[in-house]
């Protein structure tokens, strides 16, 4: 009876010491692929959170940042759905905005959107459609009548740099020629201060948090012509917003429901999430470990110190998100459509 107390005992230290095993991501690394250039906000983001999110994960993994730029993030979005393990050492951070183009019927689109492991969103953005100065265009509406129509820069045609001026142009009659293919807005801004492109569509965060955004909003290099969100930035009191342009030339409802889908990648800003499948556990690690390092005061400052805007969106928020996003009736899809060609 003695001997069995004893194995009893030794099988119950057996199974505590197995219980008690190290963390997953101790001593793992942890790869997060950036679908833009190095200097973005979406790679600035992902930066920051490579710094401090680590220690907020049981194990404190080491996070790095790799950017795989082209196709406006979809090489990146595809890498993350369709190749990269679902183990949660491989995450990603692309634009939002690529979703439209799954819905298209886009046969670049490796990935089904709603199905990643969403991590959250460390800040939402609002659109801003803007132009050099020295273009004789100083409202919208301008660009009705542009006897050579300015070229705007863009990245991938999925993206919201492409599709929100492909929607003013076609909402208000306006003369654009797209010109799809940089790599990110730093090199579309680059341009722009080369002359080869006049205007640009990203966001007011980026604009007035990274460069040559901050300089130009000081010395009136560009001229904003309108934006996205539904009520003017206060760094932007003079912009009219879309909202705004749409009531005042009473556009028609089709088109304000096409510009209200459009605007809805912005609600979910900088989505940060990894393959299908990641274990639920691991999963719900990374997404605590994500909530706790945006309220991390030297995350708050030192995101702040960059010009970024911290603006919480969680996991389940961004997949309620997606939901709404998903359920997109035939006559509006129908609408997308000719924006993306």
């Amino acid at each position: 009876m003695k001997s069995l107390v004893l194995a009893l005992v030794a099988c119950s230290l057996w199974i505590s010491a197995g219980g008690a095993q190290e963390p997953f991501y101790q001593g793992k690394t942890v790869t997060i692929r950036v679908g833009f250039t190095a200097g973005g906000a979406f790679d600035v983001w992902a930066r920051v959170i490579a710094q401090y999110m680590g220690k907020y994960i049981p194990g404190n993994p080491t996070i790095v940042v790799q950017n795989m730029t082209a196709g406006g993030s979809m090489i990146a979005a595809n890498y993350v759905y369709s190749v990269a393990k679902p183990d949660g050492l491989t995450l990603g951070i692309v634009s939002p905005g690529i979703y439209i183009q799954q819905i298209s019927g886009h046969q670049e689109v490796r990935f089904e959107w709603f199905k990643y492991s969403w991590i959250g969103s460390p800040e939402k953005t609002d659109r801003i459609f803007y132009i050099r100065a020295d273009t004789p265009y100083r409202a919208l509406e301008d660009l009705r009548n542009a006897v050579a129509p300015p070229k705007c820069g863009a990245t991938g045609i999925g993206t919201a740099a492409y599709y929100f001026p492909r929607f003013l142009q076609e909402a208000f009659g306006l003369k654009l020629t797209m010109v799809p293919g940089y790599q990110g807005a730093a090199d579309a801004n680059l341009a722009i201060e080369k002359g080869e492109v006049q205007c640009w569509c990203g966001s007011v965060q980026a604009y007035f948090g990274s460069e040559p955004g901050r300089t130009w909003a000081k010395t009136g290099f560009v001229r904003v012509l309108t934006q996205g969100g539904q009520k003017r930035h206060a760094n932007l009191p003079e912009a009219p917003t879309v909202w705004e342009l749409l009531d005042k030339h009473k556009i028609s409802d089709v088109h304000k429901r096409v510009a209200k889908i459009l605007v809805l990648p912005d609600e979910m800003g900088r989505p940060f999430f990894g393959p299908p499948g990641i274990p639920a556990d691991r999963l719900k690690t990374l997404r605590d470990g994500f909530v706790k390092m945006m309220n991390d005061p030297d995350m708050i400052a030192e995101a702040k110190k960059r010009g970024l805007e911290p603006s919480t969106m969680t996991g389940e928020e961004v997949e309620a998100l997606g939901r709404e996003l998903g359920t997109l009736p035939p006559e509006v899809i129908r609408r997308l459509k000719p924006l993306l060609e």
